[in-house]
């Protein structure tokens, strides 16, 4: 069976929106939950897919994010498997951090709505191509600036960058298609979480915006299952239960 794994950093986060089309696929996953305080520990060769979901600090912020470096070592063993890697919103800046990029604070909050424009580098791309045009919804905290060797396959009105693919195999996304407007509304619940103050007017574009935004969330699928070959089960390693010998036996 096809199994991703996805990890999860706020208990708002997790594949929302894109959970029909997985669903649909008979696809597989668990949630490896570091916001409780479960490890980053899993062998990339148990599973298909990572997927490094959203979160609420900068990835430079140690205090409330330790698990960075960890998963850090989990991208760099799941690319050196051959196996996809996806990040959403604070997981497209650790796959930038992985491909060398440099991390900022600031701005603390950046959620706003754009238009998708597919670069120069994004023509033929099937993530690229998918969102060319689209309204999407961009939201991540801090800034993670590009290595100069990695051009970005979509960028926003601004001309900054809302996807990359640093391999043939790894996508990071800071536009969020699996947002949907409940689970903005679970950010604002959640127990001191910073969160931006024009939050509400996200919300109420994220309602407005549904229709079109659940057809951006299956297009974005379709397109990561052909770009990254989803659909393909990879080779997994055994799973051995040790068995307590006695000495005297």
């Amino acid at each position: 069976m096809i199994r991703f794994v996805a990890v999860q950093h706020t208990f708002s986060e997790f594949f929302g929106a894109l959970e029909p089309q997985l669903e649909a696929r008979d696809i597989g996953f668990t949630y490896l939950r570091v916001v409780t305080g479960q490890d980053v520990i899993g062998s990339a060769l148990q599973h298909d897919a990572l997927w490094l979901l959203g979160g609420a600090y900068p990835a430079t912020d140690r205090e409330h994010c330790p698990w960075v470096a960890d998963e850090l070592r989990l991208i760099g063993a799941f690319q050196r498997a051959r196996r996809p890697v996806v990040g959403l919103g604070f997981g497209a800046h650790l796959v930038a951090l992985s491909a060398g990029g440099t991390a900022h604070a600031e701005p603390l909050h950046d959620a706003y709505w754009t238009t998708a424009h597919a670069t120069p580098s994004g023509r033929s791309d099937p993530l690229a191509e998918a969102i060319d045009g689209r309204k999407v919804l961009v939201m991540a905290n801090g800034r993670v600036d590009l290595p100069s060797r990695l051009d970005p396959v979509a960028v926003d009105d601004a001309g900054h960058w809302i996807a990359i693919r640093p391999d043939a195999l790894t996508y990071g996304l800071l536009f969020r298609p699996e947002l949907k407007p409940g689970m903005i509304e679970d950010m604002v619940m959640e127990e001191d979480r910073p969160v931006p103050d024009h939050i509400g007017e996200l919300i109420e574009s994220a309602r407005a915006q549904w229709d079109a935004t659940q057809k951006t969330a299956d297009l974005v699928m379709i397109a990561l299952v052909q770009a990254l070959d989803l659909m393909r089960e990879r080779r997994k390693m055994p799973v051995f239960t040790l068995k307590t010998v006695r000495s005297d036996e």
